[in-house]
């Protein structure tokens, strides 16, 4: 009689043990399954890369939710000092990353130089332009020249520095048009509004309306570097960071390659 009572109560403690196990089970998934929704600013000239590694990511993380946001780097750093929801900044600069680190809206933790591209000249397809180098934009057939406002675009600012370096820049600053983001100079140089643009390789090479005459060399300018981070008031720090790591994943270097940019 007594076995068969301890027996009883084993039985019951074997089924309470188990209906604990597959609660914190149900929990776990319940807990993994949460929605995630992840806002991300990027530099304009990520947009056709990003569109793919967001396809990619997704299916890794089909429960989170990603929204781009595109925009010149020091246009969307400045968003984020005004306070914009953000979670994840991907810069086309590390000076605009640096202003956020500074400012102490980062988490300092999670910076990663990502990517480096290259400065190139660009005329519309169809040019008749005869101008193989930077210097040369000094020539009376090139009447205008589209580059990104150098105070908030990073590639205008590695434009300013091109031709300083080529000892060109006040004779062509009548010639200058100032652009809001690297993708509104290639949309310039495209449909002819100005006779040459400075845009990134990447840029370039996604376009079928322009022609690259020249390329930067890299002493010609500050180092082109994408860090990326994830922003401190940012309410989904773990997926953020997931995120960041990821830019870094084989997948994702080979969608950067891909598009141009080299990886670091």
């Amino acid at each position: 009689m007594k076995l068969f009572k301890r027996g009883i109560v084993l039985v019951a403690l074997l089924s309470m043990v188990f209906a604990l196990a597959g609660c914190q089970s149900t929990a776990k998934e319940e807990t993994k399954s949460e929605p995630v929704a992840l806002t991300i600013s990027a530099a304009a000239s990520l947009k056709d890369a990003m569109a793919e590694i967001q396809t990619l990511y997704l299916k890794e993380e089909p429960n989170t939710t990603l929204t781009l946001n595109f925009g010149s780097s020091g246009s969307l750093a400045q968003q984020i000092q005004q306070g914009a929801a953000v979670d994840v900044f991907m810069s086309a600069s590390i000076k605009d990353m640096t202003t956020l680190k500074d400012a102490s809206l980062l988490n300092d933790d999670t910076i990663k130089n990502i990517l480096g591209n290259e400065v190139v000249l660009v005329v519309p397809k169809d040019s008749t332009a005869t101008i193989n180098d930077f210097a040369q934009v000094v020539d009376p057939a090139i009447a205008n020249i589209g580059i990104g406002e150098p105070t908030t675009v990073p590639a205008g600012q590695y434009a300013v520095d091109v031709f300083t370096y080529y000892n060109v820049m006040d004779q062509i600053a009548a010639k200058l048009v100032y652009g809001k983001d690297v993708k509104e100079v290639l949309s310039w140089v495209e449909t002819g509004n100005v006779s040459a643009g400075v845009v990134y390789s990447t840029d370039a090479k996604a376009s079928t309306g322009v022609k690259v005459v020249a390329t930067a060399p890299a002493a010609s300018h500050k180092p082109i570097v994408y860090p990326a981070a994830v922003i401190k008031a940012s309410t989904n720090q773990d997926p953020a960071k997931a995120f960041v790591d990821f830019l870094s994943s084989d997948a994702a270097k080979a969608v950067f390659v891909k598009y141009g940019f080299t990886t670091l």
